[in-house]
């Protein structure tokens, strides 16, 4: 089963659209990396601050090879030049123990 890592950041309301931004600007990076599956950045709609950052991985393995990668630290770096848009971060990490999705219709 697949491995769910989620970056919890708290982004005050000013830097909302930085933080969309510099997601958008290194878009595809990850996509490269092996063992990738899927990422989503999930915006906060109600009763919520966070920012959800969620990558799905084929293992812990690829995802610590993601977090090691010079590519993570240039992604990263534009942060620490300009600083951080959110104001906090947790990280959540997960097996996945079951999986449903729904069926893509065929052409």
């Amino acid at each position: 089963m697949s491995f769910v890592v989620i970056n919890a950041m708290t982004v005050p309301p000013d830097m909302r659209d930085t933080l969309e931004q510099r997601f958008a600007a290194r878009a595809g990076e990850v996509d490269k990396m092996g063992g990738f599956e899927h990422f989503e950045l999930l915006r906060p709609v109600e009763g919520q601050d966070r920012y959800l950052v969620y990558t799905r991985w084929d293992s812990r393995e690829s995802f610590e090879a993601w977090r090691t990668s010079s590519a993570f630290g240039q992604g990263h770096a534009q942060a620490a030049a300009s600083g951080p848009a959110a104001t906090g971060s947790e990280i959540w990490a997960f097996e996945v123990a079951e999986a449903r999705s729904q069926p893509q219709p065929h052409d």
